[in-house]
């Protein structure tokens, strides 16, 4: 047994069983290893950013890490922005980056980098394998600190010769590090902070916003009164019927200081006090009025939901939530097609269960309105800001969850960025439905250059937002990667196909025209 198929062996010993792989002749004993390792399922994708981003899509949805293979510094920096993404929104990942052989180093070949300079800023956990002898026990620890609350990138490089020489075998997965409980005098001293503020608000952050969390948030609020608040990018949140509805925050600053202005307190759970995402002259970075007190019930690390369900009991909140969404379908629309007339068919035919990555930019709102009652779904968000994140995150998303279906809604602009994931979709039959609101520009870019205050603009900068020379022709892109495409221009064709694709499985993808 070489040193690449004890670390495989150890992966899927830990629970690893996906790997999103764009291998390069450094790996080639790993990938040789997935033919004699039962229990991993290997998925191939086209460019690294579609890896690293499904393997984000993954690990939000199953709770537990993926691995990713990728080839030298070049393809870590070719997958750099998704882990980016996946490290805001602490989704666990093993992140393998195959090496030289440590006697190749010497030479400074063509592909040599500083891979551990590029994996630091995105990972929780860096480390390079030095002997084959070693490989299996920093594979096991990868997986755990990948794990450790709230989730982490945890890379290992992996150099050539450590995968190909004689290894010993596979490692014993470590305990697995889990939230670490809030202290009852943390909870007693925000009870009595609850019970003092007349305008209090609950921001919260990761696990705490699945079901559980929701409603023990929802017992707090109608004994307290307190306005239940997610940041604009939650990496993850149960909404639709049933379940306890929060506010988004929104994503300008000014409408963050307007929605804030009035708080005397507010409790953090998972969370950090919400700031803008860029500086603008003129405009607040900071977002909390400067009277709000502010305190934390769980750091991010610990057992938000925990922390909850024991504030609701300090604070002797009623056993039933407040806040619970009621089922409404939305009617189906008619005239003009465009992004909310578009949220609406979504919201009327999205089903139970169902899973909504959303890059939609500008385009987001109408959906995002019309799904808040529809039926029971996870939401997954832009957490990093970094585009071209959707489609690989619904096609990890996929994987994680071959029972339920998945929508990705992405603008025309970011979706470029990935858009090789529709073949890893076709190739794997995976069931997306993925609709490309097609308005042929960066829009956000355009509402950016008049805040940042940018005067006159001329036909140079406004040709930097444009995408309409050539125009992108987005079903001969899907069609060409497999994947069953057409493009609408009525609400009642929209209507009708995406009905057709919640009925049907396998990835396809509507282009809205806009």
């Amino acid at each position: 047994m070489n040193g690449a198929e004890s670390l495989v062996r150890t992966l899927v010993n830990c629970g690893v069983e996906v790997c999103f792989a764009n291998p390069g002749t450094t790996e080639m004993h790993f990938v040789a290893a997935l033919d004699r390792v039962e229990g991993m399922r290997a998925i191939l994708g086209l460019f690294e950013g579609v890896v690293t981003g499904a393997a984000d899509g993954y690990g939000r949805m199953a709770g537990k890490p993926a691995a990713t293979l990728l080839h030298l510094g070049p393809g870590l920096a070719n997958g750099l922005a998704n882990l980016h993404n996946a490290r805001r929104a602490a989704t666990p990942i093993v992140n393998i980056v195959g090496d030289h052989a440590s006697f190749h180093a010497q030479y400074d070949a063509p592909l040599a980098t500083d891979i551990a300079g590029f994996a630091r800023p995105v990972s929780g956990w860096v480390h390079a394998s030095t002997s084959s002898k070693s490989v299996a026990a920093d594979g096991a620890r990868a997986v755990r600190a990948a794990r450790q609350a709230p989730g982490n990138v945890a890379t290992l490089i992996l150099p050539a010769d450590a995968a190909w020489q004689e290894a010993d075998g596979p490692a014993v997965p470590l305990p697995h590090l889990g939230p670490a409980p809030v202290s009852s005098a943390t909870v007693d001293g925000v009870a009595r902070r609850l019970r003092d503020a007349k305008k209090s608000a609950i921001l919260i952050r990761g696990g705490a916003l699945q079901a559980r969390g929701l409603d023990a948030a929802g017992r707090i609020a109608a004994k307290s009164g307190a306005r239940l608040m997610c940041d604009t990018f939650a990496p993850r949140i149960a909404r639709g019927a049933g379940l306890v509805t929060v506010e988004r925050l929104p994503y300008f600053a000014e409408q963050i200081v307007e929605l804030l202005k009035d708080l005397e307190l507010l409790v953090l759970v998972g969370a950090r006090p919400p700031v803008s995402f860029f500086a603008y002259p003129g405009k607040p970075s900071w977002c909390m009025p400067e009277s709000c007190g502010i305190h934390y019930l769980a750091q991010a690390h610990e057992d938000g939901v925990g922390a909850l369900e024991a504030l609701a009991d300090a604070v002797d909140a009623p056993k039933e939530p407040s806040g619970r969404a009621e089922f409404k379908r939305p009617e189906l629309p008619t005239g003009r097609l465009d992004a909310h007339t578009a949220g609406q068919i979504i919201g009327h035919f999205l089903p139970e269960n169902a899973v909504i990555a959303d890059e939609a930019a500008t385009s987001m709102l109408g959906a995002a309105m019309f799904t808040a009652n529809a039926r029971p779904h996870d939401h997954l968000a832009l957490t990093g800001g970094s585009i071209g994140q959707g489609l690989p995150v619904a096609t990890g998303a996929a994987v994680a969850c071959p029972d339920r279906k998945v929508v990705c809604l992405h603008g025309d602009g970011g979706a470029m960025y990935t858009l090789q994931s529709l073949w890893t979709q076709a190739r794997e039959k995976l069931d997306v439905t993925t609709i490309i609101f097609a308005n042929h520009s960066y829009a956000i870019l355009n509402f950016e250059l008049m805040r940042m205050g940018a005067e006159n603009p001329g036909p140079k900068a406004l040709s930097m937002f444009d995408l309409r020379n050539p125009e992108i022709a987005w079903t001969d892109l899907a069609r060409g990667m497999g994947v069953e495409a057409v493009r609408v221009e009525t609400t009642e064709d929209f209507a009708r196909h995406f009905a057709g694709a919640m009925r049907s499985r396998g990835p396809r993808l509507i282009e809205v025209a806009l």
